[in-house]
């Protein structure tokens, strides 16, 4: 078989997007699968304990809402398990392999998910699964990010991110479709399965796509990066353009390649802490913006909350999942043109206003409110969808340095999961307690989320990975980076087109500098020891 599969260029970068994408979908499916079982008859006859609407004998609302939210939010702790372990693992297994043992995890996880007989099973299941996915999303960003150019690699990382709720999308329309078997069980075993499908496709074609050129020259394997690299821009290794980006990748590279896990809390010359920080609140904040609250129960909030039918619901709530993956179109079309900033801070604007609706419209039960809540639930979707939906897996792996890369991207998806895992816990007994309230709540987060970009969230769009390290060099504090950012010239146009020179540039030339440094350093010590051995020789000579 040809290297690649025979692809090079826009078609070998293609390949690279589909897998990364299947693997979001795969992502997005396991988080909307269970969403639309969770009012279903078959399902909840095996799994009663978590029945909130018919709680069983002797138990109460408040402690079924509990138990359901531990067996939803099983699978996010599972990945935040897994997310920890890639801090580790990450540069050790290298990009690839890493998404390999991923995805076959989350095959052995679904397969006790879908054959599950009691709670405990499905528990086990779901977190083994989480893990699996834990360890492919902290992965998967970075891999696409070291082999995606600079003007294409927001799109790229965007088109991910439809693809997530795309496996949403998917996710609620086979709950609706397989709905009509009831009472069978395979109206909800076959729909935790066929996550299975989406796993060994990623499993069949991983092996044969390359690896990260940064994490080969990590690992001192420079022919296999630059043929890396070649292959990408569909150019020989003689091109300027390739030799321009090899020597910045190689430089930061070798500069770096000691760095770990104690690393990234270090504020050295890279203030690896504060971009640590930055991509940690990024991916936390995209959690506590509410999101899972729709996602993972969107058919029992318009069920149990609005007061619509079990199919209606059903229905409404696959509805809202096709309408959310049409919005996350938009955020690909508009990344580059606008920027990561512009689209969070409108995202986080537009989710903060349809909170404030929702928790308007369903502190009454009426059919216009009931109506207008549906309606703010799609609303709320596709503001997410524009601003925050594929940005947490795009900005840290931009925004990191390479060296803590790895384990800085591990420990920003942590904070994607354990929020996640929160959200998901709290929403049941939420609803339970407070109601309408707990709209409010993430209103006043979401109103919060958008000083801060605008003070503290550089722009990376248009900015090559090793750009970004520059701009982070001339920083001297968290408020100054985002002027820094917007002053410093770009290297790359818009269309991907070499502007400025990495020799000519700043970075290269202390670099060079440094090198030469090293050249007589190492010369004036070969001197001093061959003055020193004649010396010792001469006086042996004269004792003698």
């Amino acid at each position: 078989m040809k290297k690649f599969y025979g692809l090079t260029g826009t078609k070998l970068n293609i390949a690279i997007a589909v897998i990364a994408g299947t693997d979001f979908a795969l992502f997005g499916y396991d988080q909307g699968v269970m969403g639309g079982l969770l009012t279903l008859g078959s399902f909840l006859k095996h799994f009663p304990e978590i029945d909130t609407a018919n709680p069983p004998a002797g138990t109460t609302a408040s402690y079924t809402s509990t138990i359901q939210g531990i067996t939803v939010g099983a699978y996010t702790l599972g990945c935040f398990f897994g997310a920890v372990a890639t801090i580790w693992l990450g540069n050790m297994l290298g990009r690839k392999r890493t998404i390999f043992v991923g995805s076959s995890i989350m095959v052995v996880g679904a397969i006790l998910q879908c054959s599950s007989f009691g709670l405990p099973q499905l528990i086990v299941g779901r977190w083994i699964t989480g893990f699996g996915n834990g360890m492919n999303t902290s992965t998967v960003p970075t891999w696409q990010a070291e082999t995606s150019k600079s003007h294409r690699r927001g799109q790229m990382v965007m088109i991910e991110g439809s693809l997530i709720v795309f496996g949403v999308m998917l996710s609620y329309w086979i709950d609706l479709g397989f709905s009509f078997l009831e009472p069978s069980t395979i109206s909800w075993r076959f729909p935790i399965a066929f996550q299975i499908i989406l796993a060994l496709f990623i499993l069949a074609l991983i092996p044969g796509l390359p690896e990260s050129p940064r994490w080969l020259v990590l690992k001192n394997r420079e022919e296999d990066a630059l043929q890396v690299l070649c292959a990408l821009s569909d150019l020989p290794p003689e091109d300027k353009k390739i030799q321009s980006e090899f020597q910045a990748v190689k430089d930061t590279v070798l500069e770096m390649q000691k760095g770990g896990f104690r690393d990234c809390f270090k504020m050295n010359r890279n203030r690896n802490f504060h971009r640590t920080a930055l991509a940690y609140v990024n991916q936390m904040f995209q959690q506590i913006s509410g999101i899972n609250i729709i996602t993972y129960y969107a058919a029992t909030i318009f069920e149990q909350n609005i007061g619509l039918s079990p199919f209606l619901s059903r229905l409404l709530a696959a509805c809202n999942g096709t309408e959310y993956w049409m919005a996350s179109w938009i955020a690909i079309f508009t990344i580059e043109k606008f920027g990561r900033r512009t689209l969070m801070i409108f995202g986080a604007a537009g989710m903060s206003a349809s909170m404030c609706v929702l928790a308007g419209t369903t502190s009454k039960v009426s059919d216009s409110m009931g109506i207008a809540a549906a309606v703010f639930l799609f609303v709320f979707n596709s503001f997410f969808a524009i601003g925050w939906l594929g940005m947490t897996w795009l900005y840290p792996a931009e925004i990191t340095p390479l060296s803590i890369r790895a384990p800085a991207n591990a420990i920003s998806t942590t904070a994607n999961w354990i929020f996640n895992f929160m959200v998901v816990m709290v929403t049941p007994p939420a609803f339970a307690n407070i109601g309408y309230q707990t709209y409010i709540i993430f209103a006043v987060i979401n109103a919060f989320m958008v000083p801060c970009v605008y003070f503290f969230f550089p722009e990376t769009a248009y900015r090559s990975l090793e750009e970004m390290d520059e701009i982070f060099h001339k920083t001297t504090n968290p408020f100054d980076v985002v002027k820094v950012a917007k002053q410093m010239p770009h290297r790359y146009d818009k269309h991907g087109e070499l502007l400025i020179s990495y020799e000519e540039t700043e970075e290269a030339q202390l670099y060079a500098e440094r090198r030469r440094s090293s050249v007589v350093a190492a010369e004036t010590r070969g001197a001093s020891l061959g003055v020193a051995n004649v010396e010792k020789k001469d006086a042996v000579e004269h004792r003698e």
